[in-house]
Order: C-alpha cells, then structure tokens, then sequence
C-alpha cells in the first residue's frame, strides 16, 4: 500500500521576533540619549540612504537602557544557537552596536554583515508606521536562494513551505520589538514616507 509524499522543508533561514517587555520605559531612556547623541555627533555614512547613523560604538555611550537591550540580544541569541548537533551552546558573544534616525525619505541598501554570525534591530520609536503600513520604513529580506524560481513562473510557488521563494519578505516596525537575523542575509530598509522619525539600534554579535 502506498502512502502519500513526504515534504521536507530544507535550508530554511530563521528570522526572530521579540516584543521586550518593559519596552516602554527601555525606549524613553533609549529616545532621549539617542536624539541628544544626533545633536551632538555628526552621522556616519555606511549603507544608510539618508538620515543619521551613530557610530558603532553605542555600547559605550547609549547607558544602562543600550546595555540591557545588549544583554537581551545576547541571551536571546544564547537560546537559539546551537552546536552542529543541536545542543545548546553558551558564547560570550562579541557585540558593536549603532543608532539610526530615519525621517521622511530615508532607508537603507541591500547589505550585509560579514564576520558576524548574528545580526539585531531593535524599534526604539517606528514613527507611526505599526498603524500605518502606507508609511513605509519596513525591514525586507533577499531570498537568499535567489531569484531564479520567481524569473521562470513567478506565478507559481513550491507549496506552503515555499509561497516566497525567489522574492523577499518584509517586517514592519513596531517600538519595543527586537527582530535578529543571520547576518549573511541580504537586507534593507524601504524609505519611510511619515512626518515623524523612525528610531532604531541595530547591533552584530561575533565570536
């Protein structure tokens, strides 16, 4: 008797949401030292287009609130590595870590994170757009398995496990959620198109 197939999902690529708690708080203290930074410090230039990025030194002048929210990625990233066994593994993990202020117009490029293994984005303030998706600002993934499917019959799709495959998918920002992510995955941010700011920290972790 014969049974039906098996699907298996294969090379998948984990992304992870958080909402922290106590987020509020954490994003006051965070909003504050972050807008007096920008006053203070001119921006940095990397894949930014537009809008102001501090150095990637945060670590040491962002305070208590910068240090837990480190300490929260580290722990969350402690929780979900493993070895090529999967055990659980404990790694004190090098970390840099840097603001962005994004107001009307502004995003940033296709990029990556080379010699991480973790990458982060916390939303001190998402500048309207988690009530309004119009706005923009959203952090879009590359399907790293490339485009090839998508370019020969964009209209179909490898079943359940692969509606996206040869496109990208996107997250919207909400203040208070950290999302981390594989460093090597390509990723940007769409233009924010709102009246206000979009304020983020993005930091890597490293071995």
């Amino acid at each position: 008797m014969s049974t039906g197939p098996v699907v298996t999902s294969l090379f998948a690529t984990p992304v992870v949401t958080l909402d922290v708690g106590d987020g509020e708080t954490l994003n006051t203290a965070l909003r504050t030292t972050i807008e007096q930074r920008e006053k203070s410090h001119p921006g940095t230039q990397h894949s930014n287009l537009g809008g102001w990025q501090s150095d990637w030194e945060m670590d040491r002048w962002g305070g208590a609130a910068a240090i837990k929210l480190l300490a929260i990625g580290r722990n969350t990233a402690n929780r979900i590595t493993t070895d090529r066994r999967g055990q659980a593994v404990t790694i004190n993990w090098r970390a840099n870590m840097w603001a962005n202020i994004n107001r009307s117009g502004h995003g940033n490029e296709f990029h990556s994170h080379p010699g991480s293994f973790w990458s982060g984005v916390y939303y001190v303030d998402d500048g309207g757009i988690d009530g309004d998706p119009a706005l923009g600002g959203e952090l879009e993934f590359m399907d790293p398995r490339g485009p090839g499917p998508a370019m020969y019959a964009p209209h179909l799709a490898y079943g359940s496990a692969g509606l996206s495959v040869g496109a990208n998918e996107t997250i919207r920002p909400k203040s208070g959620r950290l999302v981390m992510f594989p460093a090597w995955v390509l990723h940007q941010v769409r233009p924010y198109t709102g009246t206000s700011r979009r304020i983020s920290i993005a930091f890597n972790l490293s071995l």
